[in-house]
């Protein structure tokens, strides 16, 4: 079954917004002290990444063999989607190891 434009761009939409999600939730879980369940989103906002871009991915394989695709604001909107995951994914990444420096910080001063 091959997916049309809009159904990819909701793909997209759907696994970069889980992306995204999946890593706001795991600063929460880093600034409470829950390093592993921190890592653990950042593992699921990674996969959910893999999926986004696989379809990604499909658009530009077609598009490189001369499939033409109707550029869309749902599509703008499903790619705007997809940065900001990746942005937020990366932020987290860095907060995340913030968090685990301070902990221990706070553990040599105990």
């Amino acid at each position: 079954m091959t997916l049309n434009i809009e159904e990819i761009s909701f793909q997209i939409i759907l696994n970069g917004g889980n992306a995204r999600s999946l890593a706001a939730e795991s600063i929460n879980h880093a600034k409470a002290g829950e390093f592993k369940l921190a890592e653990q989103k950042i593992e699921e906002a990674n996969e959910a990444m893999t999926i986004a871009h696989r379809f990604q991915t499909d658009l530009i394989k077609g598009e490189a063999s001369g499939e033409k695709f109707e550029i869309s604001i749902l599509l703008i909107h499903a790619q705007d989607h997809l940065m900001n995951a990746m942005t937020v994914i990366d932020l987290a990444k860095e907060i995340i190891e913030l968090y685990k420096k301070t902990n221990e910080l706070e553990c040599r001063n105990c």
